[in-house]
C-alpha cells in the first residue's frame, strides 16, 4: 500500500481554481490567434459561473488584450487572476503542475514536460512550474522537481489509488522501460496502488502518443467514460473497439466491473486532408458541472446526455472547441485544475 497521508486528489473533487495560459502571436496558435480566442473567451466565461480561474500571460500588453475580450463578453472579471510568466504554447494539462495533497498541504510535482518526446520547443514550458511556484501563486506548497518525462494529460485518477494510462504513450517517453518499472515509477511518484494499463485506442491528429485524457477517463463511484467509435466503416473502428473491450475487462479494487459510459462518436472534421481528434473525452470537471467540447456536430448533445449520466448533478456546459483541435488537443489538454486549498 502506499501513504494514505499522500492523496492525488480525483479532478472532480473540490478546486481553488482551473489554470490556463492565454494564446499569443509567439505560439502555434498564430496563424489562427483570433479564431481559438473565441474558444478561450467562452471557457473563461464557463469556468467563471462556478470558480476562479488563473489565466497566464506572457505580458502586461497581452494581458490588456485578454482583460479587453473578457470585458467585452461580460465576463465575470472578480473571478479572473492574470499572472505573468514565459510560456510557449498554452498545454497547461501537460507542463502545469500535478497536485498531491498531504493532509492541509500540497505536494507540486513538476515533471519533465519534453512537448510529448521533443516534438516541439518546450524550453519555457518545462520552467512553468517553477516560474509560477516563485511567484507565490501556489502559497507554501512543496515543489517537487522530477527528471522524468509526464505530462498530466497521460494519466487519470480516480482519487481513491487507481491510475489509468495508455501503454503507448508512456513507452514512447520511455522506450527502455519495462511496463513494471513503470508502473513502479508512477506509483511511487502519485502515490498510487495499482496501474491500470490500456494497450489500445488512438486518434488520427493527436500528437501525444494516445494521451489518455482522450480516451478514457475516471468518474465517481467506480465508472468509466470513453470515447467510442460505433462506424464500422471509420478508421478507427478497429482500435477502439478493442479499447472498448479492454475497458470492459478492467476491475475495481473490489474485484467487481466498472460501470461504463461510452462517448458517441462526431462526424470527421478536416483540416485540408488531415483528420483532427474531435474526442468527447477530453472533457474538464468543475465545481458543480462538466464542461465538455462542443464541435457543432449532431453528436456533441448526445455526448452531453451521457455526462449527465456519469455525473449526475453537475451541470453539463458546452464550450465551442473546434479551433482547438486544429492544433491537436481540445479542453482539457488547454487546462489544469488547482485543488481547493492550494492558491496562495
Amino acid at each position: 500500500m502506499t501513504d494514505s497521508s499522500v492523496r492525488f486528489p480525483a479532478e472532480w473533487e473540490p478546486q481553488a481554481a482551473i489554470l490556463i495560459a492565454w494564446p499569443h502571436a509567439g505560439t502555434d496558435w498564430a496563424e489562427r490567434l483570433a479564431d481559438v480566442e473565441t474558444t478561450y473567451v467562452a471557457l473563461v466565461q464557463a469556468i467563471t459561473r462556478f470558480q476562479p480561474i488563473v489565466i497566464c500571460v506572457a505580458d502586461v500588453g497581452l494581458q490588456a488584450h485578454a482583460d479587453s475580450l473578457l470585458r467585452a463578453n461580460r465576463t465575470d472579471m472578480a473571478c479572473v487572476r492574470f499572472v505573468t510568466a514565459a510560456y510557449d504554447d498554452t498545454w497547461l494539462r501537460d507542463s502545469g503542475p500535478i497536485s498531491l495533497r498531504e493532509g492541509d498541504q500540497f505536494r507540486l510535482l513538476d515533471f519533465r514536460f519534453t512537448a510529448w518526446g521533443g516534438k516541439f520547443e518546450a524550453s519555457q514550458d518545462d520552467l512553468l512550474v517553477e516560474t509560477l511556484s516563485a511567484q507565490g501563486l501556489f502559497g507554501d506548497a512543496q515543489r517537487q522537481r522530477i527528471d522524468f518525462a509526464l505530462e498530466g494529460g497521460g494519466i487519470e485518477t480516480d482519487g481513491d489509488g487507481t491510475l489509468l494510462t495508455t501503454w503507448h504513450c508512456l513507452h514512447e517517453r520511455h522506450p527502455d522501460a519495462s511496463r513494471e518499472e513503470l508502473t513502479a515509477t508512477l506509483s511511487t511518484w502519485l502515490r498510487q496502488d495499482r496501474v491500470l494499463w490500456l494497450d489500445h485506442g488512438a486518434l488520427e491528429g493527436d500528437d501525444t502518443d494516445a494521451h489518455i485524457d482522450t480516451l478514457a477517463r475516471f468518474a465517481p463511484n467506480d465508472a468509466i467514460v470513453f470515447q467510442a467509435c460505433e462506424d464500422d466503416a471509420d478508421s478507427h473502428y478497429a482500435d477502439l473497439k478493442a479499447m472498448a473491450d479492454e475497458i470492459g475487462a478492467l476491475r475495481t479494487k473490489n474485484g467487481q466491473p466498472y460501470r461504463l459510459f461510452p462517448l458517441p462518436w462526431a462526424k470527421p472534421i478536416l483540416d485540408g486532408k488531415r483528420r483532427l481528434a474531435a474526442s468527447y473525452a477530453n472533457f474538464l470537471i468543475v465545481n458543480g458541472a462538466v464542461l465538455m467540447p462542443a464541435y457543432g456536430d449532431a453528436a456533441d448533445d448526445a455526448a452531453a446526455a451521457v455526462l449527465a449520466r456519469a455525473f449526475p448533478g453537475r451541470e453539463i456546459v458546452q464550450v465551442p472547441c473546434r479551433p482547438l483541435i486544429w492544433q491537436n488537443g481540445s479542453l482539457h489538454c488547454i487546462t489544469m485544475q488547482l485543488p481547493a486549498g492550494l492558491l496562495g
